[in-house]
This record gives C-alpha cells, structure tokens and sequence, in this order.
C-alpha cells in the first residue's frame, strides 16, 4: 500500500470540505475556513480571513477538485479550472535553496497570514504535481459521491472511492440501462 504523502492528505482533507452526497460544505462562511486552516495549524486561531481571502480559498478548492476528476475520466469544466489558476497567481510562492541540499517551495513572506495559509495548500498542490503523484489524487467517477481519495492500487488505475459503493452504483446502472427494454 502507498501512503499519502502529508501533502497529498491536506489537499484530500481540502478537496473533501465540500459533501456532494450530502450536500454540505465546510468552509461555507469565512469563519469556517479561517477554522478548518487553524486546525491544521496552516493559520493562528482566531485569526481574521477576509471575504476576499474566502473566495479566494473556494476558488482554489473548486478549481482542485475540478482537476482532480480528469484523473478518472471526466471533463473539466475550463472556467473552474482559470478561476483557479487566478487564485494561485494571488498566492506567490517562491522557491528557495535550504541548507544546499534541497529545493522548497514556500509562500511569499509578503503574504498576510489568511493568504499564507492558503499559498501552504498552494503549495502542497504544487508539490504533488511536480513529482507526479497529483495522479494518485482522484475524485471519486460517481458524480454523486465525488469524493477525493488516495489512489493505493499499483498501477493508478482505482476510479472510485470505494468499489462495494460507489463502483457498484456506476456498473448496476449501466448493467440496468444496457438491458432496460429488453425485460418482458
């Protein structure tokens, strides 16, 4: 089994604030996702985000789980995905040398505390991207479940969250519309 990397597990925790099966979602006010960034110690409690900053961190969500789909199929939507890209753009990061031996990307030290936490979740994004492991990331091909989970299997190919759930959704609805008509 291939562990998450902690990078991977704050992008999944972040992708996963929004339930499409229950409709909910976590960081739906300001206070909410000023809360959720405390509580992984990205953000100093009680710190204040601004309505900004929020849009900003549910553009930045959106625009992940947008992307996470095309690893198992679907096509994303390209506004989602430019609503994105600009959040990033308003989240600098920069890349500096420590101790010479290794290369790491960190938020701009400009940031304001609230955009800080944010550029931390830009920067485990970016991370998973440039060694590849992004793909192991996926949203679950149910369209009703759409949760974001860690890919385990050898060979990248998992599409669902869970193959007794949301894999057997998927395949008795093609098996019910493949012989509907064909009963009586």
């Amino acid at each position: 089994m291939i562990e998450a990397p902690s990078s991977a597990q704050l992008v999944e925790a972040f992708a996963n604030t929004v339930d499409v099966e229950l409709g909910t979602d976590d960081l739906a006010a300001s206070g909410e996702l000023a809360g959720w960034l405390a509580d992984r110690g990205l953000l100093e409690a009680g710190s204040p985000l601004s309505a900004a900053d929020h849009e900003l961190g549910l553009r930045l969500r959106a625009g992940i789980r947008e992307e996470l789909g095309v690893h198992v199929g679907d096509t994303p939507d390209p506004d989602l995905l430019l609503a994105a890209d600009g959040a990033l753009r308003e989240l600098p990061l920069l890349s500096t040398v420590r101790r010479g031996t290794s290369a790491a990307l960190l938020p701009a030290p400009e940031l304001p505390p609230a955009r800080k936490a944010l550029a931390l979740i830009a920067v485990a994004w970016t991370e998973l991207v440039i060694t590849g492991e992004a793909a192991r990331l996926k949203r679950c091909a149910e369209h009703a479940c759409a949760w974001v989970f860690w890919d385990v299997s050898k060979n990248r190919s998992r599409r669902w969250c869970s193959m007794r759930v949301c894999g057997n959704r998927t395949k008795a609805r093609r098996y019910a519309a493949k012989h509907a008509g064909t009963a009586g």
